[in-house]
């Protein structure tokens, strides 16, 4: 069987420009992780890989593997992509389809012995299970095999970091989460830098090890995908995640205890006020998880920790699990989280009706510094 190459190092890359397309990105990814580029449309994800690929040249920063650099701006170095050795996996295959299986990965393979490389390339197929298949071309092939093809001829280059452009956006559910699988499998055996761009944020929490949050070519938040989405750097980073819970309030002393004050409701946060000055206002969120709605009929513990009140404005089933917004009297912000649809009915939730739900003092994240009208106008 070919061999993966061999544990390579950190991928780090800091670009910057003003146009025309901005950049203020900065990132790393280590050997075997597995970092996910997220943002919207536009963000400058796709443009970020081609810069690591050699096949765009940005007017400032710079771009290291394994402590080599591959591109710096200070000193006009660029080196050209076969000096990178970069494997990439494109959204749209670019499979050419005049050539079977075999033969584009075989166009991988300029480091082989020529009389070596169909045999090699049948042995890369056979490795994303691919075997039989190799005399076929692009349209023989089904959208997963096609996307099969395109991994093993990015892997058969032995890449020192792997790029993965929405990989999966082309072909249905189903075969979506078996190249997941896949991919999840592969990264057992490959010890190289791996980033994917996706706007599957699903795909991105079940995949990476970390997350790095783009928006207009800046990197807003890196992290791992539970940090960030339990504790996001802004409320643009919480938007842009899916986060809805984001607020503000404003920090009060009673009886020499630190509260934040959210509308008439004063609540109890795990940690963070002390160090926030008395009278400040900032913005917080709370993750839909530490929503724990009050049992009608049944209270417990939980109950009287930060309870507040409101009423249901939409209510949307999505098969087992129902999503709740509640409304209140102090505002137009809204709280969103997500019950089973069972306990919801059992509960007598619907449009209009009124609620009580705990917000769970340490799940409430504050986030200092952010001008509160900015969080006004997101929420």
């Amino acid at each position: 069987m070919p061999r993966l190459a061999e544990t390579e190092g950190r991928l780090s890359v800091a670009l910057h420009q003003a146009g025309p397309i901005p950049l203020a990105a900065e990132f790393e990814c280590a050997a075997g992780e597995l970092l996910a580029l997220v943002g919207p449309s536009g963000s400058g994800k796709t443009t970020l890989l081609r810069a690591i690929a050699g096949l765009y040249r940005p007017a400032a920063g710079h771009i290291a593997c394994d402590g080599e650099a591959w591109f710096d701006a200070d000193r006009g170095l660029a080196r050209r992509p076969q000096e990178r050795r970069v494997g990439i996996v494109f959204q749209d295959y670019a499979l050419f389809p005049h050539l079977t299986a075999r033969d584009n990965v075989r166009l991988a393979l300029g480091h082989v012995e020529p009389g070596a490389r169909a045999a090699r390339a049948e042995q890369w197929l056979a490795r994303v299970r691919l075997d039989g298949l190799a005399g076929r071309y692009p349209a023989e092939l089904s959208g997963g095999q096609r996307q099969r093809v395109a991994l093993a001829r990015a892997l058969a280059r032995e890449p020192r970091v792997l790029l993965l452009d929405e990989p999966f956006s082309a072909v249905d559910q189903v075969t979506r989460r078996r190249l997941q699988r896949e991919l999840a499998l592969l990264r057992e055996a490959i010890r190289i830098p791996i980033v994917l761009v996706t706007h599957d944020l699903d795909e991105a929490v079940a995949l990476a090890d970390r997350l790095c949050v783009l928006h207009g070519g800046r990197t807003l938040q890196a992290g791992a995908p539970g940090e960030l989405l339990r504790h996001p750097a802004s409320p643009e980073v919480a938007r842009l995640l899916d986060r809805h819970n984001v607020f503000w309030g404003e920090v009060v002393t009673v009886a020499g205890q630190r509260y934040l004050q959210w509308g008439p409701y004063r609540l109890e946060v795990a940690e963070g006020l002390e160090a926030v000055a008395e009278g400040t206002r900032l913005a917080w969120y709370l993750p839909d998880s530490d929503v724990v709605l009050h049992r009608r009929g049944r209270p417990s513990r939980g109950d009287r920790e930060n309870p507040v009140s409101g009423r249901v404005i939409e209510m949307v089933i999505l098969g087992g699990m129902a999503s709740i917004t509640l409304g209140f009297d102090h505002g137009r912000e809204t709280l969103r989280f997500d019950i089973a649809t069972h306990a919801a009915r059992r509960n007598g939730l619907a449009r209009g009706e009124s609620v009580t739900v705990s917000l769970l003092a340490g799940g409430i994240h504050l986030m200092p510094g952010v001008d509160p009208a900015r969080v006004e106008e997101s929420t």
